[in-house]
């Protein structure tokens, strides 16, 4: 499906009124979007991509599927590309929020993303005699440890990725000393969990053999802080103007609700959350895991000794300018990015051809999640568009 995907230049992703027409229309776009025939996309669409026998393969114990809305988010533009964003949520006004603050963040240079290298960390808990020999011998002992973990996983090895590097940090309590052996990985467009476990589970016997010491837990670690994805904008004050409150003023009041939730870890966690709403949405869409990417992305906002807001805003000039840095552990290769079929229709409508790709327009979705939440919160108040779509839910209530 993907060699059909057009993302032609001329291919906006501003769709004027998209949420106001009716689904056989959305679906007709979205199709052309894909190169795909439109019975076929709703054929798709309606059995939710997964029949039970599939569902049956996936998971165990399996008796149905259990569907969410598929939706899409409108107005990306993403280093200079216009994306049309996959979306699985059944959270009212999440794909809202990303569509309105992307069509904010457009007014001036949409979003610009980088991601460091895809380096995620296996690592091997030690209980050792002495955690300073320990320390020594493993660092004599890098080049073997490092040979060893490089054949268990020669197939990201022979891509260009695997083990780069060895590190190591000491525990204390009362009773014991524990070392710490972190695995640097490569695992290059992979969300590379499996690989990492298979790697820390490969050099436990030779780290115990090189300490003396016993091997007590062997797998990756979700704070994934050596592959992070940043994103910046800037929105014009023109852009944040309503009929009662002028775009400068607005800008100012945002920059001040961002600043509180650096003071006040309250509300910094539902900050947080309103940004993970549409990051989640973007990777249960395409398959990634977004369980391991929330935990990782909550330790890091604490990593300071304080619980701090991922994304931030301030008043720059004449412009409201925002930034955000996040762990993002997310493939385009194994898990159920490859085995669902929705999740290869969305990477496919992403254009995602790496796991850089996923990672940026999830960071940008969380973005313009958290952007319109703050402009709502300051101006309006967060439930008159909230309870709006609430509203819609009540015919499906028995």
């Amino acid at each position: 499906m993907s060699d059909q995907t057009r993302h032609d230049e001329e291919l906006s992703s501003e769709i004027s009124g998209f949420y106001k027409l009716d689904r056989p229309t959305r679906l007709k776009i979205i199709a052309e979007r894909l190169g795909i025939n439109p019975v076929t996309l709703e054929e798709i669409l309606n059995s939710g991509g997964l029949s039970a026998s599939e569902a049956d393969i996936l998971s165990e114990n399996v008796l149905g599927i259990f569907a969410l809305p598929f939706s899409v988010a409108t107005n990306f533009r993403i280093n200079g590309r216009d994306i049309l964003v996959p979306m699985v949520t059944e959270e009212p006004s999440v794909v809202a929020a990303a569509s309105h603050g992307a069509k904010m963040t457009r007014q001036g240079a949409g979003i610009i993303a980088r991601c460091t290298k895809p380096i995620m960390i296996g690592q091997v808990h030690l209980l050792v005699p002495d955690s300073e020999d320990a320390q020594k011998n493993i660092e004599k002992a890098k080049t073997e440890i490092l040979e060893v973990a490089k054949k268990a996983c020669p197939t990201v090895v022979s891509l260009g990725g695997g083990p780069q590097d060895i590190e190591t940090r000491v525990l204390k309590d009362e009773k014991d000393a524990f070392l710490v052996v972190h695995i640097f990985v490569d695992v290059q467009d992979a969300m590379g969990a499996n690989i990492v476990n298979s790697v820390a589970e490969a050099v436990a016997p030779l780290l115990e053999k090189t300490t003396g010491g016993k091997a007590l837990v062997r797998i990756l670690t979700n704070l994934a802080d050596k592959r992070l994805v940043r994103a910046t904008a800037s929105v014009p004050f023109s852009a944040l103007s309503s009929d009662r409150v002028s775009g400068e003023e607005v800008a100012n009041l945002i920059a001040k609700a961002s600043r509180m939730a650096e003071l006040d870890p309250y509300r910094a966690c539902t900050h947080n959350k309103g940004i993970m709403n549409g990051v989640d949405a973007v990777l249960v869409a395409t398959g990634n895991d977004f369980r391991a990417v929330e935990a990782g992305a909550h330790a890091y906002a604490c990593m300071s000794g304080r619980y701090l807001p991922l994304c931030k805003w301030k008043v720059t000039g004449d412009q409201l300018s925002g930034e955000i840095e996040m762990p993002m552990a997310v493939g385009v290769v194994g898990g159920a990015t490859r085995s669902h079929p929705l999740a290869r229709l969305s990477i496919a409508l992403l254009g995602a051809k790496t796991a850089f790709d996923i990672a940026q327009s999830a960071v940008a979705v969380g973005m313009c999640c958290n952007l319109s939440a703050l402009k709502a919160l300051v101006t309006e108040g967060i439930q008159k568009g909230h309870m709006n779509l609430h509203k819609r839910r009540k015919v499906l209530e028995v």
